[in-house]
């Protein structure tokens, strides 16, 4: 679920590549404050849109600190921490322990079931704080076990599943942004399930795992990675779509970059490595018939 919503740092003026570090450092310190250091090891940059996006529509001031970085203790670093860097931090929280859940019921990795012990405490006291996110996120997973187990092969149907639960975050306060944030982030999420799934086809087809694209026929792998490529960018163009309805103009700059380009990256690494394994296979095949 998370590694998906990046950012292009290449495209990011100084100014906003700033903005954008003291926004995740703000996410790093709020998760150590909340849950101690074990709370560090979830940082991840899908929270940290979320708090750009959500600083940006409501204009949130922020409150910034300076600290000492032990993986870079060289130099001070910045973090801004507002009140949507509070609640991505619990978010982020409740959406890692279902990832280790997950984890520990897919392939008994008995860390994982340590970690989510670990954040127990922490689950239910963001369940007290989130009762509708925890809930739909609960849900979410249910649905999604029950969709995997029948092998649904309805694309749309079950990549919606994500879009719904991500709705339900995204949609913070429950107000006059609801409507649009909650179809914003259903094709963000659409498109994070549908690009996981197409990160993990190779892995689940080996292991006879569900995954939506392994019941479609193509005749030609050129058709099943033109349809991908489609289907991809369906779902962000909606989402681009509709975040171009926002009003919002602080750190604009910022979200652009992740939503026109940053959002590609995985895919993009996906494309050079199968590359690469294709003129392995090619320089293989000639050496073959050069013997």
């Amino acid at each position: 679920m998370f590694g998906y919503i990046n950012i292009n740092r290449k495209e990011l003026t100084e100014e906003d590549a700033k903005a954008y570090q003291s926004y995740y450092c703000g996410l790093c310190q709020k998760l150590k404050s909340s849950c101690g250091t074990k709370g560090q090891m979830l940082l991840n940059y899908d929270m940290t849109f979320l708090i750009v996006l959500l600083s940006g529509l409501y204009e949130l001031e922020h409150e910034e600190t300076e600290f000492t970085c032990p993986l870079h203790p060289t130099k001070k670093r910045t973090a801004w921490i507002n009140e949507a860097t509070d609640y991505a931090a619990d978010m982020n929280i409740i959406l890692a322990y279902h990832n280790f859940e997950d984890d520990w019921k897919d392939n008994k990795a008995y860390t994982k079931k340590a970690f989510a012990k670990a954040f127990l405490k922490d689950y239910e006291r963001i369940r007290q704080k989130y009762p509708r996110q925890v809930l739909a996120v609960e849900k979410y997973i249910e649905e999604l076990a029950a969709a995997e187990a029948a092998e649904e092969e309805n694309i749309d149907l079950v990549a919606g599943l994500t879009g719904e639960m991500m709705g339900e975050i995204f949609d913070w306060k429950e107000d006059e942004w609801s409507e649009e944030l909650r179809y914003f982030s259903f094709y963000m999420g659409k498109f994070i399930y549908l690009m996981d799934a197409y990160e993990d086809l190779k892995k689940d087809k080996k292991r006879q795992e569900y995954n939506p694209f392994l019941k479609m026929v193509c005749q030609k792998q050129e058709d099943f990675e033109t349809f991908v490529k489609l289907i991809l960018t369906s779902m962000i163009s909606e989402c681009a779509k509709s975040f171009e309805r926002l009003p919002i103009i602080m750190h604009a700059d910022i979200l652009r970059n992740v939503l026109y380009s940053g959002i590609w990256s995985k895919y993009e690494y996906i494309q050079i490595k199968k590359r690469k394994q294709q003129e392995k296979k090619a320089r293989g095949k000639q050496n073959v018939k050069s013997l």
